[in-house]
């Protein structure tokens, strides 16, 4: 993907269009960039970069319907070739961190000079990690808080799984809100009962509960 004298196939999805407007432009003006599609949309978006498979997709994190990292774990989830680079107004290290424990390449600061966010296409496209200069620190100081944490560790997908599950929510359900197949759904959910080492829904809430692995 991206690779040699190929042009490097970029989707774009925010849901501020005279930004996106701005970063298609952009695109548009590098020739080694291709723009092959973009949308508002976090659900339109999984859709999308499933069907046209571009080599990278940009992902704003606040997305209607989905946000981005529900994008990206769907994206993850369905077994998608493309690399993820996070274009986000918010810095903070924590979502950061989970960002790129969700699977996203890369994660650049909506302020970035356009040039800076097509150079991160780029890098992110040749399967290299890109991240602003900015929030290396943030990100550092998660890495080292969640490596001193001794509760289970579920990923983002497995918490929100086990939030909607807390809800009362049936795995057809749970699969029709996160646009998942139920037997995805089924098997996050035994990661997570092996994870926990319960072997029910109710024992997994409760333990995840109790030791503030849902709040």
């Amino acid at each position: 993907m991206g690779t040699g004298d190929a042009r490097v196939r970029v989707f774009v999805a925010d849901d501020h269009p005279v930004y996106r407007e701005g970063v298609v432009r952009a695109i548009k003006e590098r020739p080694e960039l291709e723009l092959v599609g973009q949308c508002g949309d976090g659900r339109l978006a999984v859709a999308q970069v499933q069907e046209l498979e571009p080599d990278v997709a940009v992902l704003d994190m606040r997305l209607p319907s989905l946000n981005g990292i529900q994008v990206i774990t769907a994206l993850s989830d369905a077994g998608s070739p493309t690399r993820v680079l996070v274009l986000s107004a918010f810095d903070d290290g924590a979502l950061v961190y989970d960002a790129t424990a969700a699977g996203a390449q890369g994660y650049v600061t909506k302020d970035a000079e356009r040039q800076t966010i097509c150079d991160a296409i780029g890098a992110v496209a040749r399967g290299s990690s890109y991240f602003s200069a900015d929030i290396h620190d943030g990100l550092a100081a998660q890495i080292r808080a969640h490596r001193h944490d001794e509760r289970p560790r579920l990923s983002g997908r497995e918490r929100e799984i086990l939030a909607l599950t807390a809800e009362g929510r049936s795995s057809p359900e749970i699969a029709r809100l996160l646009f998942l197949s139920t037997s995805t759904v089924k098997t996050h959910l035994q990661n997570i009962y092996e994870k926990l080492e319960v072997s029910d829904r109710a024992a997994a809430v409760a333990k995840a509960l109790r030791e503030g692995v849902l709040h």
